[in-house]
């Protein structure tokens, strides 16, 4: 670590020129931003150089009293290790997309008893699967482990067995008609289940079944029969959504003054599913800064078109995507296509992002301040007097596209 009065006593020969993570601290230690830099001195270097700066990043540099860094191998694990000291510190000068969705997961609490619900957050006290981008498959897995696993659904264990019980879909641990053994093999099963161990659950449920239909217990027998069905229909219905699904994103980025505005529009198995409109402070490489906080927050799909590239040469490339990679689990492209219908695509996001650019600047003013995922371009405003009880007068001015709807 260095420590530096001002930007002005800034050396650089104190920092190594590796591959690595490097942090900028206030006087008061306090984390300001967070970056990745194949070669650590010539990044940091860069900021306290002469050449212009945006606004923001003259700001951040004005602030700096404490430089720290961390030395790795290669760019992949810079990018790796910078994401997870983001998210951990989420430091004020990296860009944070506080209106980027996050995906559900199915989760199970780490009790005596664990109950199943859905959540949209991970969490030491949970185990989660997932995350599932479909609501419905997620829905219809979560029902299925419920139905299948006898697993609760309740906050808190009733005084006395509800309604989950007296239909079957609860082995009602709140008033001890299960052992915490017991219940702990139906949350053995219930969680190879949703790791994706579809077949060795299925073989160990008609095991089940066999040996009740030997002992003449057929009722139970057509119970078990009914929930390998169930399984088989839900995993079918998968394996066929997975061999339709070709997931893309389509990311297009425009400057304006000291102002990125970035188009993302997202294409599920084959299906444009709509888009959604950000805009950030210029920074050093800021388009490929977005892409690392998006994707921090949302699904990395296998495709990502491009309108330009946000890397300088082919390993930085190579090291995006393997970063990307590990993150969704398998290959991941980044593409600036050239022709056909990916092309197509890309020109069609522009598009969008150029009616963006024809609106009124206040209206772009008033996206950002609300937090609004897309731009207002019908705006109602209701003024209600009264004058006493019965006297009642309103009024509503509407604005469409930012000029008065007369």
């Amino acid at each position: 670590m260095i420590r530096i009065k001002s930007p002005s006593e800034f050396k650089s020969t104190q920092i190594p020129a590796n591959p690595g993570v490097y942090i900028f601290k206030d006087e008061n230690q306090e984390i300001l931003y967070i970056g990745k830099a194949t070669n650590l001195r010539q990044r940091v270097r860069s900021y306290f150089s002469k050449a212009y700066k945006p606004p923001k990043t003259q700001k951040l540099v004005s602030r700096i009293r404490s430089i720290d860094w961390i030395v790795v191998n290669n760019e992949v694990e810079a990018l790796l290790l910078e994401n997870k000291l983001v998210k951990q510190h989420t430091p004020k000068y990296n860009i944070n997309l506080k209106d980027a969705k996050t995906y559900a997961y199915i989760a199970l609490t780490r009790e005596t008893f664990p109950r199943i619900f859905s959540s949209r957050k991970t969490s030491p006290k949970l185990e989660t699967f997932g995350p599932y981008t479909d609501g419905f498959t997620r829905q219809d897995l979560q029902r299925l482990v419920v139905r299948v696993f006898k697993i609760r659904i309740c906050r808190k264990l009733p005084e006395k067995a509800c309604l989950s019980y007296h239909i079957g879909l609860c082995t009602a641990p709140c008033i001890e008609k299960v052992t915490p053994e017991q219940y702990f093999k139906q949350v053995e099963q219930a969680r190879s289940f949703l790791k994706g161990n579809y077949e060795k659950t299925i073989q160990t449920l008609n095991d089940q079944m066999q040996a009740v239909s030997r002992e003449q217990r057929y009722e139970f027998a057509l119970e078990l029969r009914n929930q390998i069905a169930s399984i088989r229909l839900l995993t079918e219905r998968q394996i066929v959504d997975n061999e339709r699904q070709f997931d893309q994103d389509i990311m297009t980025f425009r400057q304006q003054g000291e102002k990125l505005y970035i188009m993302e529009m997202s294409v599920r198995k084959g299906v444009l599913l709509g888009k959604k409109e950000f805009k950030v402070d210029l920074q050093p490489q800021v388009e490929q800064e977005f892409l690392k906080a998006f994707y921090s927050n949302n699904l990395v799909p296998r495709e990502i078109l491009l309108n330009k590239p946000c890397w300088k040469d082919n390993s930085e490339k190579e090291a995006l995507e393997q970063f990307f990679a590990q993150r969704r689990g398998s290959r991941v492209s980044l593409l600036v296509p050239k022709r056909g219908v990916k092309l197509s695509l890309v020109k069609l996001a522009e598009e969008n992002l150029k009616s963006a650019f024809d609106q009124n600047p206040q209206i772009l003013e008033l996206q950002s301040a609300l937090n609004l995922p897309t731009i207002p371009r019908i705006i109602e405003c209701f003024d209600i007097s009264n004058l006493g009880k019965e006297h009642v007068v309103s009024g509503m001015v509407r604005f469409v596209e930012g000029k008065p709807d007369k």
